[in-house]
């Protein structure tokens, strides 16, 4: 149960990443400097710390969960980036940061945020039912919110296809990427409950969604 302090201290948070967002929003569309877009980086970094802040059972399963997840996201598209095999051929740009083998570092935090906010949204949604339609409920969060994302990241040289468009295999791969993870953290965070987590989930779709009306 969350205490008076905690629930204060969270509220706060989402405020903060509210401020953070739309700043980040007004800053994209309007350009407020040359290069605000390079500070992607800082905004997953700071956005991922917070939220892991508010979660309260740090089992030696979560942290596992939390090493897994970023360590699978980054060599999945690792291989991804390097073969054209699992989502299509594309390029990262430079916007995400530092990369070891054409892939971003930071690549692999972010599949851990959404994952992890995707799982807790569906904790909150469906409490004790069967994992396996948790996971699917959760994996189907993450590919929605990848058509928001794409025609974003492609725009701001988050990265580009060489496809026109962006290939079906590339949501195809999201939903079995995404339904694996979900089904590990169901298996180790399933009741976990985390109001900041849901918010930044929101966030992610609010703001992926308005700079795609503003494309």
């Amino acid at each position: 149960m969350e205490t008076e302090i905690q629930k204060d201290k969270s509220w706060l948070s989402i405020g903060v990443l509210i401020v953070l967002y739309c700043v980040g929003i007004l800053g994209i569309s309007i350009n407020i400097f040359p290069g605000f877009i390079y500070l992607t980086p800082i905004n997953l970094l700071v956005s991922t710390f917070i939220i892991l802040a508010f979660h309260q059972e740090w089992s030696r399963d979560f942290i596992l969960f939390v090493i897994v997840t970023y360590l699978l996201g980054f060599s999945i598209e690792y291989f991804g980036v390097n073969t054209g095999i699992i989502f299509g051929v594309y390029t990262y740009g430079d916007v995400l940061g530092p990369k070891v083998g054409d892939t971003p570092l930071m690549i692999g935090v972010n599949w851990l945020m959404l994952s992890y906010c995707s799982g807790i949204t569906v904790n909150h949604l469906l409490g004790d039912k069967n994992f396996i339609f948790k996971s699917i409920l959760g994996a189907s969060i993450l590919v929605l919110l990848d058509f928001f994302i794409e025609p974003v990241a492609i725009k701001y040289n988050f990265w580009t296809w060489e496809a026109v468009s962006v290939p079906l295999k590339n949501y195809i791969a999201w939903f079995v990427i995404a339904f694996t993870i979900q089904l590990f953290f169901n298996l180790v965070a399933g009741n976990s409950k985390n109001k900041v987590a849901i918010a930044l989930l929101l966030l992610q779709f609010g703001f992926f969604g308005l700079l795609c009306l503003l494309l």
